[in-house]
């Protein structure tokens, strides 16, 4: 086994999977963006959630919105579901897991806010719960998917953006999110700061 060229391979198969998404994924990203500053404009949230390394994602989100991305700016509403222990564990436990953030969807979702739902294959139960929850609440939703949008896909309105990554590999569907939240975060913080700040 050459290990060097395994590495290699890595991040030549990134660094391609990238490049292939641009041209799919600017115009939803742009979108997306215009629809975050627009609920934190209005005094909305972003709400994020997600399993494993989308819980992660969720979280590093809320933080770079929360605090600050590159640039010195006023902290940004945001809430990642994935924190509580508590209320995860209890809505668990009491209910079942597939309720773990359509419950807080459902008491923390105003008409003003974001749902930032995220899952490489689309098709988390948790996750297609906490759309259809946000729905009810009259929250917009930007999906971040990958493998075709799995079952998340057809539930999104046309009010809502569905940003999935064109490829099937969960690692490079996780990488390339990891970029999206990068380009919303600059995104959101161009539109508000101006493209100099």
């Amino acid at each position: 086994m050459n290990l060097l060229a395994r590495i290699s391979r890595q991040f030549n198969d990134s660094a391609q999977t990238k490049l292939a998404a641009m041209e799919a994924l600017a115009g939803p990203i742009a979108q997306a963006v215009e629809a975050m500053v627009a609920s934190l404009l209005a005094g909305g949230k972003i709400m994020a959630c997600g399993n494993g390394g989308s819980a992660a994602d969720s979280q590093h989100f809320a933080a770079e919105l929360l605090n600050r991305f590159e640039k010195e700016r006023p902290p940004l509403a945001a809430l990642a579901l994935t924190t509580d222990t508590s209320t995860l564990t209890s809505i668990a436990n009491d209910y079942s897991y597939d309720q773990v953030f359509a419950k807080q969807v459902r008491a923390l979702g105003q008409p003003s806010d974001v749902l930032l739902a995220i899952s490489t294959s689309g098709n988390s139960p948790n996750v297609v719960e906490a759309v259809r929850a946000a729905h009810e609440r009259e929250v917009r939703v930007v999906a971040l998917t990958g493998k075709g949008g799995g079952a998340v896909g057809p539930l999104l309105k046309t009010t809502d953006v569905h940003i999935c990554v064109p490829a099937d590999r969960t690692s490079r569907i996780q990488e390339v999110h990891l970029l999206t939240l990068h380009c919303l975060c600059d995104g959101i913080d161009c539109m508000l700061l101006g493209e100099d700040a």
